[in-house]
């Protein structure tokens, strides 16, 4: 520090006037001597910092402090405090010579060393000034700092150019593009397929069952039409949606001919391998007859019919394949509504099939026809419609693989392209497809058996499939629907690790749907049998009465198995496949033993009705074990409280709707009759008054989620 001004001291060798030297200042003596000051004067005799005395104290900081009480620190103990603003390290490598500047790297967010204040990094770079100085001008320098040279030396010489005029701003298109509404776009393709192709598939079972009943030529064709869909997901299906699939889309991204290679393999080789799973069935179908229902082998007429109809039916698997196969070649390149689409076809040609089946022979419950009188020329015409339906499905797939560009052509260089180790990694995805089909294949030998045992109309497996389509639509239609905007970011907070976020989802999506599953369970509880012989007229009044009953007791059990499927999606969002796996074990097994307890112990009459129950029951049960493992999983807390609440509060308000609107469905159906316009009174009486009681109910609740779904509708209608 330099030494203060004193006036003492003032008298410099240049203070003397001289001449020829500096004019004498104002007020200066005879000798040219300048007064001392009296505000200058003495004012940094006693000056601490000077002395560097850190005992001294601060007369402006420390003035209202009592040293007594608050002693200075002794000498030498004094740390000096780090920088707070500092450059960061230097970069390892040399700066780039053609960049004017180096961008310095960012700083870490929150309070730091270098912002300890928290300021953000993109805002105030160290000190804030960095900003302001490179973004002062609108003209910002080029990256090259010697593109000036070459730009001056090209343009000297010639004349000035005159500035061109700036283009006029292109118009924003009409209509939204981009990946968002693309996104948009397909998402709302596929969720209009897919209720079209479930629509239609309701259709089908409609006609089926006006056309073959539901008695044991029902059953028998119900059994060769399944066939087909077990052995493909039992050999096949499992392993190819869960990983050939995904290989196949990484391959179109990473390979240079765009994964096309790798898609004529594994086309080949589903083909290959699918062609000899047809042969071999189609060889032994009398076998997987017996295995499926030794009822109906056991009976020689019923057998030869299903026997007949399997060996019509299993090629279809040879197109299953295919079709899932050209479907996810045509998903990972961009078009995602033919897989949804094509399956219209196949239910169309169905439909037609059994129409003119009707056409010619008239509905079951005008023929009676049964396995031992339908004609062969019948038998043919419904299992050349079957397979037929199939064919066009997958067919209809390959103008569309044209159009992007893709070209089939056989490829048998199997070895060594990583084919075998996928193999492996399917392992849990077939093991969970043997344990659902272990579960499906003991309802379908108990089922048929039953309804031989009872003698009745309606009471086997067609009846129950029948019922369990109905029951299944809401589930596929809401839940699913709902999930399909959660999982997304499930998965992202799955992957960040954060079981708060993903424990909110899964809340948000069980409560979401609750508000529409809740009262369609209720809805089935106390109108299926309207709902039933409204549909299923055409098989017979009695017929459609059972199915009523077998859709009542599948009713609650709609609630747990909404509830099973939001729960897995939080397994599979870890990328957990063992737990769903061990999950369904449990589902299957008692499934199964409930199954078989309800044939033992109840009428032959009423056994699938148990069944159906015990497949609710046993959802159930797999909901409780689920539960308990997702919540271990995610820290102890599943925000249970909160879901049980909810659930029990709709219920609340469903159950009273649910009696008064059965009662007077019943009671109309009393008065008027079963027939097609007693049950659509009924149905229609009995569900606009459930549905109002239960609106009623849960805004009087204040049901938070209903009255959220009310807003919704209300802001849709705009008013």
């Amino acid at each position: 520090m330099n030494a203060p001004y004193d006036g003492d001291r003032g008298q410099g060798a240049g203070g003397a006037a001289s001449p020829g030297g500096p004019p004498v200042p104002p007020g200066a003596g005879r000798d040219g001597s300048v007064p001392p000051d009296p505000y200058l004067q003495h004012a940094y005799d006693d000056d601490p910092y000077r002395a560097q005395d850190l005992t001294a104290q601060d007369p402006v900081d420390e003035a209202l402090y009592d040293r007594a009480a608050h002693p200075p620190p002794p000498p030498g103990t004094y740390q000096e405090p780090a920088p707070l603003y500092q450059q960061p390290p230097p970069a390892p490598h040399a700066p780039d010579p053609r960049i004017w500047a180096q961008t310095p790297p960012p700083e870490p967010a929150g309070p730091s060393r270098h912002l300890p204040y928290g300021d953000r990094p993109a805002t105030t770079q160290f000190v804030g000034v960095d900003d302001l100085v490179t973004r002062a001008s609108d003209d910002r320098q080029e990256p090259d700092a010697f593109a000036h040279l070459f730009r001056d030396q090209e343009g000297s010489g010639k004349p000035p150019v005159p500035p061109q005029p700036e283009p006029a701003p292109v118009p924003a298109p009409a209509k939204g593009g981009g990946k968002v509404s693309g996104l948009l776009k397909s998402s709302a393709v596929m969720a209009a397929g897919t209720l079209v192709s479930r629509l239609t598939g309701f259709v089908r079972s409609l006609v089926i069952t006006a056309a073959l009943g539901a008695a044991m030529l029902g059953d028998s064709f119900t059994i060769a039409y399944t066939l087909p869909t077990m052995i493909y997901i039992l050999t096949v299906g499992g392993g190819l949606n869960s990983v050939f699939v995904p290989q196949l889309v990484r391959a179109m991204k990473d390979d240079k001919d765009g994964g096309e290679a790798f898609a004529n393999r594994l086309l080949t080789l589903v083909m290959v391998a699918l062609a000899a799973i047809v042969a071999i069935a189609v060889f032994a179908a009398p076998a997987l007859i017996h295995m499926l229902s030794p009822t109906i082998a056991n009976d020689v007429a019923a057998n030869s019919v299903a026997v007949t109809f399997a060996r019509y039916c299993l090629p279809t698997i040879f197109f299953m394949g295919v079709h899932v196969v050209m479907g996810q070649i045509l998903n990972a390149r961009g078009k995602f509504g033919a897989m949804m689409w094509t399956p219209v076809l196949n239910n169309i040609v169905m439909i037609i099939t059994f129409g003119l089946f009707i056409w010619v022979y008239g509905t079951s419950a005008e023929s009676q026809m049964g396995v031992d009188t339908i004609p062969p020329e019948g038998v043919r015409l419904l299992g050349m419609g079957t397979l037929l339906g199939l064919v066009v499905q997958s067919l209809a797939m390959i103008p569309y693989l044209r159009e992007t560009g893709f070209r089939f052509r056989p490829r048998f260089d199997w070895k060594g392209q990583g084919l075998g180790k996928t193999i492996k990694l399917a392992k849990w995805t077939v093991l969970f497809v043997l344990a659902n089909q272990a579960g499906v294949l003991v309802v379908t030998q108990l089922s048929t058996a039953a309804g031989a045992a009872s003698g009745q109309d309606g009471t086997g497996f067609l009846a129950y499939s029948n019922a369990q389509l109905i029951w299944g639509m809401p589930q596929a239609i809401i839940t699913v629907s709902v999930m399909a905007a959660l999982l997304p970011r499930i998965s992202r907070a799955a992957h960040d690790n954060d079981p708060g976020a993903v424990r909110d989802d899964i809340s948000q999506g069980l409560r979401n749907s609750a508000v529409a599953i809740v009262p369609v369970a209720f809805t089935f509880l106390a109108l299926g049998l309207p709902m039933c012989t409204l549909l299923y007229a055409s098989s017979g009044t009695e017929a459609a009465r059972s199915m009523g009953f077998i859709l009542m007791a599948f009713a609650l059990g709609l609630i747990p198995y909404s509830v099973q499927y939001v729960v897995l999606r939080g397994f599979y969002a870890y990328e957990d496949t063992r737990t769903p796996f061990y999950n369904t074990v449990i589902v299957a097994a008692v499934n199964a033993a409930a199954s078989a307890l309800c044939y033992v112990v109840l009428p032959a009459r009423w056994a699938v009705v148990g069944m159906a129950f015990s497949y609710g029951l046993a959802y159930a049960v797999g909901v409780g074990v689920a539960w308990r493992r997702l919540r271990n999983r995610l820290g102890g807390d599943l925000d249970g409280a909160h879901i049980v609440r909810t659930y029990a509060r709709l219920c609340m308000a469903a159950l009273p709707a649910a009696l008064v609107g059965g009662a007077v469905g019943f009671g109309i159906l009393e008065l008027v009759g079963t027939g097609a316009l007693g049950s659509l009174a009924a149905l229609i009486c009995g569900g606009l008054l459930l549905l109002g009681i239960f609106f009623v109910a849960a805004k009087k609740m204040r049901i938070e989620e209903v009255n959220g779904l009310v807003g919704m509708v209300r802001g849709r209608l705009g008013r």
